[in-house]
């Protein structure tokens, strides 16, 4: 069965998400509890602040998955309901069965993402 992980919209002013970080590689097999991807979302265009309103956010998977196929990259921006990931064997049909069981948690800032590597 194919599972797809879709961009959920983590605020509700959020427009888009920028990919900080991607942990598995295609043909990784990730257990319940492992993370996939880290994002970051800024609100600072739609509201005047003293710092930039950016938040950071970890996907984690819920269920034990394989990474089949990947369709962003880090540094990209992504509006949310983009499909950013399909999971399964190659012996699954095409079709994507369900959406991927994953939670989401907040972070904080690191070296190991996009944005950092940019500034540094």
């Amino acid at each position: 069965m194919l599972l797809g992980l879709y961009l959920p919209k983590l605020l509700p002013d959020m427009t888009v998400a920028v990919v900080e970080a991607i942990y598995p590689a295609v043909g990784d097999t990730l257990p319940a509890g492992d993370k996939i991807l880290d994002l970051s979302v800024d609100l600072g265009s739609g509201f005047r602040q003293d710092c930039p309103p950016i938040s950071h956010y970890r996907l984690v998977a819920r269920e034990a998955v394989r990474l089949r196929s990947i369709h962003i990259s880090p540094g990209e921006a992504c509006a949310p309901g983009v499909l950013m990931a399909v999971f399964g064997d190659d012996a699954d049909p095409d079709e994507i069965a369900r959406p991927l069981r994953f939670a989401t948690a907040g972070i904080v800032s690191h070296p190991g993402m996009w944005s950092a590597r940019v500034r540094a």
